[in-house]
C-alpha cells in the first residue's frame, strides 16, 4: 500500500490522507457544482451515488467506494424465476466466468481449483472449458501482476487443450495503463487538474505492480476487448450504458476502445476511464430498461458484470459490529433488473468473495 500522504491538484477537492489499509476503504466526496453529495438521512455521511448522482463532469478522482468492514454479511439468493434456461449443446466446453479480481491470486487460484478448472499445481485441467475475465485484475489486492501472468498462462494452456481462457478490459486496467503512460501529466478532468497518477493511488495503485510492470504486460493490457456476447450473455466490466459511446456493434467499440489507447492522448484516455468508472445504471428505476438498451444494440439475453460489489448493489453493508466474524459478504452472482443482468463482483477486497461462476446459471 501507499503510506503518507498526498494533496489533489487544484480543484480537486479537500487533501486525502493514505493512512488506510487495503480493506479500509473512507468514503468519497461526490464533488459537483452544489458541493459533495451528501445522505441527509445518515447525518451528513457521503451516500454511494447512483450513476444519476454523478454530474455531467464527474471525474473519478476519490476513492470510488464506500466503506465496509471484515465481518459484515449480506446473504445473496439467486431467484429461481430470473434462472436462465439451459442453452443448446455446441459442442464446446462449459462456459465460466471470473468476476473482479483486483490482486487476489490466491484466492483466484482457489476459486478456480474449486471449480475444477485448475489442477493441484495451478495448470489449466478443465480441456474444452471457456473462462472469461471480467476486468479489474491489479490494484488494492497484493498481486495484481501475478495475476494477469496467471491470466495470460492460462490462455496458452486452455487454448493448447480446446478451450479459452479470455479477458475484458476492466476501469483498473485503463487507470493503470493510464499510471504508466501519463504519470503526473495533468488530463482534463471536468473537475479541475487532475492526474492518472493521483487516481491511480487513491483507488488503491500498488507500487508492487508498477515496480514488476513490464511492457508484455502493458501491450496485452491495452489489447483486450471491452464487450463481448457468449451464448446469449452480453459480457461486460461496468455496470454502466457507458459503451454505448463508443459504437453501435460490438466489433465498433472494441476497436473504438483500443484505437483510443493507440493514440495515446492522455485526455481521451482518461475520458474512456471516466466513463468506464461510471456504475449503478442497471441497478435502481429504470436499471431494466438501461439493460435492454445494451442487449437492443449488442446482442445476447441477459448481462453479465463486475466492477460494483454486490453489497452496493443491493444498497446494504451490514454491520460494523463482530469485525472477527468470517462470514462471506455475499456466497453467489447477484440476480437483479428483471432478471436480465447478473453481478459478479463479490467484493474480494473488503472481505468478501472471488466469485467463478459457470454460466448459465441453474446448470
Amino acid at each position: 500500500m501507499v503510506e503518507g500522504s498526498m494533496t489533489q491538484g487544484a480543484g480537486q477537492g479537500p487533501e486525502v490522507e493514505r493512512t488506510a489499509t487495503l480493506r479500509d476503504f473512507r468514503v468519497p466526496a461526490y464533488v459537483h457544482e452544489a458541493g459533495p453529495y451528501v445522505d441527509s438521512a445518515h447525518s451528513g455521511e457521503v451516500a454511494p451515488p447512483t450513476e444519476e448522482t454523478y454530474p455531467e463532469g464527474y471525474t473519478p478522482t476519490e476513492r470510488d467506494l464506500p466503506v465496509i468492514h471484515r465481518g459484515d454479511t449480506v446473504q445473496v439468493t439467486v431467484d429461481p424465476e430470473a434462472v436462465a434456461a439451459p442453452q443448446a449443446d455446441t459442442g464446446q466446453g462449459p462456459l465460466y466466468v471470473v468476476g473482479d479480481v483486483h490482486g487476489y491470486l490466491d484466492e483466484l487460484v482457489a476459486a478456480l481449483q474449486d471449480k475444477g478448472l485448475l489442477d493441484a499445481a495451478g495448470h489449466w485441467c478443465a480441456g474444452t472449458a471457456r473462462l472469461w475475465f471480467l476486468g479489474d485484475f491489479t490494484d488494492r489486492g497484493p498481486d495484481g501482476i501475478g495475476v494477469i501472468d496467471l491470466v495470460m498462462r492460462l490462455s496458452a494452456e486452455a487454448a493448447a487443450a480446446g478451450g479459452y481462457c479470455k479477458a475484458l478490459m476492466g476501469n483498473h486496467e485503463l487507470l493503470l495503463l493510464g499510471a504508466k503512460r501519463f504519470g503526473d501529466t495533468p488530463v482534463n478532468s471536468g473537475a479541475g487538474t487532475a492526474t492518472f497518477q493521483a487516481a491511480w493511488l487513491l483507488n488503491g495503485g500498488q507500487k508492487t505492480d508498477m515496480d514488476r510492470l513490464q511492457d508484455h504486460h502493458l501491450q496485452w493490457m491495452a489489447r483486450l476487448d471491452a464487450v463481448e456476447e457468449v451464448d446469449g450473455h452480453l459480457l461486460v466490466h461496468s455496470d454502466t450504458t457507458a459503451y454505448l459511446d463508443y459504437g453501435r456493434s460490438i466489433e465498433e467499440v472494441n476497436d473504438t476502445v483500443r484505437e483510443t489507447l493507440t493514440r495515446n492522448d492522455a485526455d481521451e484516455v482518461w475520458d474512456l476511464f471516466r466513463k468506464f468508472t461510471k456504475r449503478f445504471s442497471f441497478r435502481d428505476e429504470g436499471g431494466a430498461d438501461a439493460v435492454r438498451s445494451l442487449l437492443d444494440t449488442y446482442g445476447g439475453t441477459r448481462i453479465v458484470h463486475g466492477h460494483s460489489p454486490i453489497p452496493y448493489l443491493l444498497g446494504e453493508v451490514g454491520s460494523e459490529e463482530d469485525e472477527d466474524s468470517t462470514d462471506p459478504v455475499v456466497e453467489g452472482p447477484h440476480v437483479y433488473a428483471d432478471g436480465l443482468a447478473i453481478a459478479m463482483d463479490g467484493g474480494v477486497t473488503m472481505a468478501g468473495k472471488l466469485l467463478v461462476q459457470q454460466l448459465p446459471l441453474g446448470t
